[in-house]
């Protein structure tokens, strides 16, 4: 049986997808399954998947079309269905590097415990630099928060077992919204275990200059549920006033936009967010702003 599901999230990603296809087809190593979840695709992404699934490729390739509901619709999708006892998401823009697979599968067979929830590994560019910084050298396991707040920067790439990922709550999927923060598990996942640390790099990413920051702003106006969720969760788990009260800012931003009456009852950190709402509200006209002048 394959060891691992290498899943990709995808939605009319047609034009793209095949620099995934073709980096698996690579792989030094072929005990994996690929996982394609068509997150309501309307390009020729079923029919390419489909021509694929035809040939020998030495690795299995399953494809599930689900109704479009954003990358963490996607990423349910992929747990319900994932038997492998790892997984990792590969992105439909992003590909792995040729001995990913054999570098994730040798790692895990030599530092496998239940203490841990899985591996985290590097991103790189397409020139071979790492995003960020590499993880510490003088650490066999880390979690993925306790990188970030001692300094760590940049995109990783995380690899988890299955059964650790089917403890915790799936991501919560609010009608005509698609997105919540992914981080939200990765979060709930760091305060029981740690993940095995494998400083090479196993997925090459390419950032595309789309207007990210615009598209941002426009996340933020038409997914106010899932945006106050996702804050409302980390401060749960933030500790600092700082911390804290950046996620209340938000939150309370979050809130106004989704026209949510009770926030402050409803929030884990109530004094911190009444000493937020001005400046919430403040950003919810920031917000409001910035996509108003950028469809001028």
């Amino acid at each position: 049986m394959e060891k691992i599901t290498v899943f990709t999230p995808a939605y009319n990603r047609a034009y793209s997808i095949n620099l995934c296809y073709e980096s698996l087809c690579r792989q030094t190593c072929k005990d994996f399954i690929w996982m394609v979840i068509d997150d309501g695709s309307t390009d020729n992404t079923a029919q390419l998947i489909k021509e694929w699934q035809k040939l020998d490729n030495g690795f299995k390739i399953e494809y599930i079309y689900k109704k479009n509901g954003g990358m963490h619709s996607a990423h349910n999708t992929a747990y319900d269905n994932i038997k492998t006892e790892l997984n990792v998401c590969i992105d439909s823009d992003d590909y792995m590097t040729d001995n990913a697979i054999e570098e994730i599968l040798k790692c895990w067979e030599d530092n496998k415990s239940e203490k841990y929830a899985g591996i985290l590994a590097l991103d790189i560019f397409t020139n071979n630099e790492i995003i960020g910084v590499e993880l510490p050298r003088d650490k066999t396991d880390i979690t993925l928060s306790g990188f970030y707040a001692n300094g760590g920067r940049g995109d990783k790439k995380l690899i988890y077992r299955t059964d650790i990922i089917n403890k915790y709550p799936r991501y919560p999927e609010f009608e005509g919204e698609r997105y919540v923060g992914l981080s939200y598990i990765y979060h709930l996942i760091d305060q029981d275990y740690t993940l095995v640390i494998l400083n090479e790099p196993v997925c090459v990413v390419e950032y595309r200059t789309d207007g990210s920051g615009y598209n941002m702003f426009r996340q933020y106006l038409n997914n106010p549920k899932g945006f106050a969720f996702y804050r409302k969760e980390t401060m749960k788990l933030t500790e600092g006033f700082a911390s804290n009260f950046k996620c209340a800012v938000h939150y309370v931003s979050s809130c106004i936009i989704g026209k949510e009456r009770h926030f402050i009852k409803q929030s884990p950190k109530k004094g911190i967010t009444v000493l937020a709402v001005p400046f919430g509200a403040a950003l919810t006209v920031y917000i409001r702003t910035m996509v108003k002048l950028k469809k001028m």
